[in-house]
């Protein structure tokens, strides 16, 4: 069974970022040279490959746009899903009074732009998920059709921020302290599987503030992958349903006063290094994410959601949760690590292997037949995959991952991820 997945677009995000020069077998720079150096995003260079000499031209990184087509295969299927289908539209402008950045999945879409004042910014950002498919608790494989319930949230924040660029001074290489304040709209609606005991709370305005830190201390190869270096990220924020009730998604009871208010905080810190003892070729990469809230704020939309989607690379992307295989927001939690660490090797210069193992620590919603709102969950998933760029600036990637248990709520399983992006 196909499931059509508009709302499964966002997390494909790093996969989309055209910013990835899209090589082809004929380009890049000689892999037996004495002294070699991994070509990387945006600088020209001459490349000797199997005798051929071959110049690679500089890149404006800082203006992309791409899309990104494909789908992800399962088994067993997760849930009703066999396949899950994917494209999206990504695209990038930075010029010196300004900075622009789109994805657009038609039911799951981001739009960011500020202004520039020297180090200072004026920020504005929108986004909605308004996914018109029922989502349910997927419980040992299977979807629990009494969780069944439709929902959606779009929201628009203003804001203002400090930016100081930062070594190795390209255009993603950055310090960031922002300030948002947030004005939304959360709806919900029960479906025809819905369970007796299904009780939401009502539409809503929703309000809070948001207070973020981001730095950027990445240099990414020619196919916009992670190479050398550091980022992390924090989020602190607020919020605040104006109209709120007592709720229950099948399971425990949600009380009004304790979930119409919450404060969440979580970040994430990364790095990509040289193996040492090895050549240029072989990197180590590694991750940790991290989330956590006051005891029994969280409800199934202010949840922190864990999703899919490749690894992130591109600067705007890191802060995502990623688990392989995963549909997107797949897991509503209150509290969780997740932590990668990957191998990668350089192939050839425009073809790159994986080789990662996740881990997953987290306290999960429950949707349904529970009298817990959340429980502890843990999670592995060993992955492999190849990053190869294409004729006609495209790119493929190609990812098998197989997870413990944790996709499918208590049952192990595979995934096959496969996604060609074009730069336009």
């Amino acid at each position: 069974m196909i499931r059509m997945a508009g709302g499964h677009l966002f997390m494909l995000l790093v996969a989309l970022a055209g910013n990835a020069w899209c090589a082809s077998p004929g380009e890049g720079r000689a892999l037996a040279t004495p002294g070699y150096a991994t070509p990387l995003a945006g600088d020209a260079s001459s490349v000797d490959l199997l005798g051929q000499q071959i110049r690679i031209p500089a890149r404006d990184r800082g203006n992309t746009l791409a899309l990104t087509v494909g789908g992800t295969f399962f088994s067993p299927a997760l849930g009703s899903a066999d396949v899950l289908p994917v494209s999206a539209l990504y695209g990038r402008r930075e010029t010196t009074r300004s900075r622009s950045r789109l994805v657009f999945g038609v039911f799951v879409n981001e739009l960011d732009h500020a202004l520039k004042f020297n180090n200072f910014e004026a920020l504005a950002h929108l986004e909605n998920t308004t996914i018109p498919f029922p989502t349910r608790e997927i419980v040992g494989g299977r979807e629990v059709k009494a969780s069944s319930i439709v929902w959606g949230q779009a929201a628009a924040w203003v804001g203002a921020g400090y930016r100081l660029p930062v070594a190795p001074f390209q255009v993603d290489n950055d310090l960031r302290l922002q300030l948002f304040y947030e004005g939304g709209y959360l709806y919900s609606s029960r479906t025809v599987d819905s369970g007796a005991d299904v009780r939401l709370p009502p539409d809503t305005v929703t309000h809070g503030v948001r207070l973020r830190g981001r730095y950027d201390g990445m240099r990414r190869n020619i196919m916009e992958l992670l190479h050398l270096g550091v980022a992390g990220g924090l989020d602190v924020e607020w919020q605040r349903r104006a109209h709120w009730a007592d709720a229950n998604y099948g399971g425990a009871d949600y009380r009004k006063d304790e979930t119409q208010e919450f404060v969440k905080l979580s970040g994430y810190l990364m790095a990509a290094a040289p193996v040492p003892g090895l050549s240029e070729r072989d990197r180590m990469i590694f991750s940790v994410y991290g989330g956590t809230t006051a005891e029994k704020d969280l409800d199934r939309f202010s949840a922190f959601h864990i999703g899919g989607g490749p690894f992130p690379s591109e600067s705007d992307d890191l802060a995502r949760i990623p688990y392989p295989g995963a549909e997107f927001n797949q897991f509503p939690v209150s509290d969780y690590v997740v932590g990668t660490a990957e191998y990668r090797r350089e192939l050839l210069f425009f073809l790159y292997l994986h080789l990662r193992g996740t881990f997953s620590w987290a306290n999960r919603d429950v949707l349904s037949t529970h009298p817990l709102r959340f429980h502890e969950s843990r999670g592995q998933a060993l992955s492999a995959g190849l990053t190869c760029g294409l004729p006609w600036d495209s790119t493929l990637y190609l990812e098998y991952s197989y997870d413990s248990g944790l996709l499918r709520n208590g049952v192990s399983g595979s995934s096959l991820s496969l996604l060609w992006s074009k730069s336009l």
